[in-house]
């Protein structure tokens, strides 16, 4: 058992140290990887995912995104250094492409690095709904999810490394633990985790896109659509990695008020639909 204690006291010591602050919500979070590694590998992972893909450029939809993602990360930067975090994206290198491919999806690397696909283009629908998906995503950046979970991957290898040594003399016991393991912290930590950060990258987009002059309500009607683009296809909340699309609707709708309170602190009293 020598050998797992260390493992479990090295764990707890990296957690203790390795941690920083999200700004949003005050809260403390892991950082065993630190954003001065993790951006420069997102940045060179974003041009080759560019130079492998077809970039739709000069179009309508593709100035679009531009236009949105600079009045987000306009948003982001007036609520950051408002909040006593001037300086916080100094290191972001802002980029928004549309990218052609029918897949219904959206993302935002580390650093601010931002891709929209074409297949999620008709459930945006117009530049409300193109802010909605755009505020989500750069709060997954701003949150430092993707560190987040990096970490949390570390520490699930971290136990399971310590678990196989105290079991090594036992092979079906360890076997066992193995199969037990894997399962249980995936639907009981690595999923709810992912969960969680889902819902507060909804909960903060919601406040940037109010901040950048969209009305947050849009949010809940782009969840509507998205729940009508599924069919019906997903899986049980409990075994996925983003909350329903019904849970995700009732509380766009219950923060849509508090994130129009907190735009008007910033002068914007109207919003766009």
């Amino acid at each position: 058992m020598k050998y797992s204690k260390i493992l479990s006291l090295i764990a707890i010591a990296v957690v203790a140290f390795a941690c920083t602050t999200n700004p949003f919500t005050g809260k403390k979070t892991l950082a065993l990887v630190p954003n001065s590694q993790i951006l420069p590998m997102a940045f060179q992972q974003y041009d080759q995912f560019l130079s492998e893909n077809k970039v739709v450029k000069g179009t309508s939809q593709s100035q679009m995104i531009q236009n949105v993602g600079q009045k987000i990360a306009t948003a982001s930067e007036r609520y950051l250094t408002a909040n006593g975090y001037a300086g916080y994206l100094q290191d972001y290198r802002w980029e928004y492409n549309l990218v052609e491919d029918p897949a219904v999806n959206a993302w935002c690397m580390p650093g601010g690095k931002i891709v929209f696909y074409t297949g999620i283009m008709p459930i945006a629908q117009d530049e409300a709904g193109v802010a909605a998906i755009m505020g989500h995503e750069v709060a997954h950046a701003l949150a430092n999810h993707g560190q987040q979970r990096m970490s949390a991957a570390q520490l699930q290898q971290i136990g399971a490394v310590a678990g196989n040594v105290a079991l090594s003399k036992n092979p079906e016991t360890q076997q066992i633990f193995n199969s037990a393991y894997g399962i249980g912290t995936q639907v009981g930590v690595m999923l709810p985790f992912s969960r969680s950060n889902e819902t507060e990258a909804d909960r903060i987009g919601l406040t940037l896109m109010a901040i950048a002059g969209y009305d947050p309500i849009v949010g809940a009607e782009l969840w509507q659509r998205m729940k009508a683009n599924a069919g019906g296809g997903a899986p049980p909340e409990f075994l996925s990695t983003h909350p329903s699309s019904d849970t995700r609707i009732a509380n766009i709708r219950q923060w849509a008020p508090e994130a129009k309170a907190e735009a008007r602190k910033f002068g914007v009293t109207t919003f766009r639909k």
